[in-house]
């Protein structure tokens, strides 16, 4: 069959007919499929510590799968650094680092397909992490991982109105002048106590919603908002586990970005793998 070049009226209306049905099919899968209902099971410390390990033997299983994954995230962590110090965005460095525990569960939903497949047939590679994002699964997580984007920018919005109030409104004129002020000066330890309470505040909104949410939304078919309501009700009734499991996850991403973020090669794919593995021990449908 011959084709023809068509005028532009009838590429847009085509473009626009791919993209009404695409986003009806994403429409479609942010309900609940699923034919059994989650059940939350209670947890302890020890736990968390055999999801660590669980997720760590991962690692060693994956170890060219997963870096074929994550390798991109310390990139663009060392970009994100040259920018802070060419603007002279110093005061925006570390909002920018701690905002890593914001995004981690959207970077580590190849990790949780990869840890999927192996616990239902036995192998599993990076190809299989690309399918996560299979006609079911895309639309919720594309939402969810929304949400998240917008909750760190209003984190770093939160972040440079801290600085502004405390040792700002000026950019540091340099970088060990800037280091002086933060720890020698009451406004800099003003800043700390300031940003530390209101990072956490951050940080334990996108626990309660995401450290369930993603990989079950990756498992199955449950929809959007059941999957967000089923994390809420699953850190509620695992506080003191889920706690230590959030200040666990926080600690290993900021000690990850020390070295110009190069840590998150190794760190990103084992808190997602363990991720994985502390959903399954969370989440019963029998």
């Amino acid at each position: 069959m011959v084709q023809t070049i068509g005028n532009p009226l009838s590429w847009g209306a085509q473009a626009l007919g791919d993209a009404g049905q695409t986003a009806g099919e994403v429409a479609i899968h942010l309900g609940s499929h699923a034919q059994a209902e989650p059940k939350i099971q209670t947890i302890n410390i020890n736990d968390v510590h055999a999801a660590l390990s669980l997720g760590w033997q991962d690692v060693l299983r994956f170890r060219s799968d997963v870096l074929a994954l994550v390798v991109i995230y310390p990139m663009i962590g060392f970009a994100l650094t040259f920018l802070a110090f060419e603007q002279a965005l110093l005061p925006m460095l570390f909002p920018m680092a701690a905002g890593f525990a914001l995004l981690g569960p959207v970077a580590s939903i190849g990790m949780y397909e990869i840890s999927r497949q192996q616990e239902e047939s036995g192998t599993a590679s990076w190809g299989s992490a690309l399918s996560a994002l299979r006609g079911r699964v895309i639309g919720p997580v594309m939402i969810l991982g929304l949400f998240m984007l917008g909750w760190f920018m209003l984190w770093m919005a939160a972040a440079f109105a801290i600085y502004s109030i405390t040792l700002g409104p000026a950019m540091p004129t340099g970088t060990f002048a800037f280091l002086s002020d933060v720890f020698t000066t009451s406004a800099g330890w003003m800043m700390i106590i300031l940003g530390m309470g209101v990072g956490a505040f951050f940080a334990i909104i996108v626990l309660f919603v995401s450290a369930i949410g993603f990989p079950m939304l990756i498992d199955r078919p449950v929809g959007l908002p059941i999957a967000v309501a089923t994390s809420i009700k699953a850190v509620r009734q695992n506080m003191r586990p889920m706690l230590a499991w959030g200040l666990i996850v926080s600690a290993l991403l900021a000690l990850a970005t020390i070295p110009v973020f190069l840590g998150l090669i190794l760190v990103l794919p084992w808190l997602g793998h363990a991720t994985w593995h502390l959903y399954r021990m969370v989440i019963s449908y029998e």
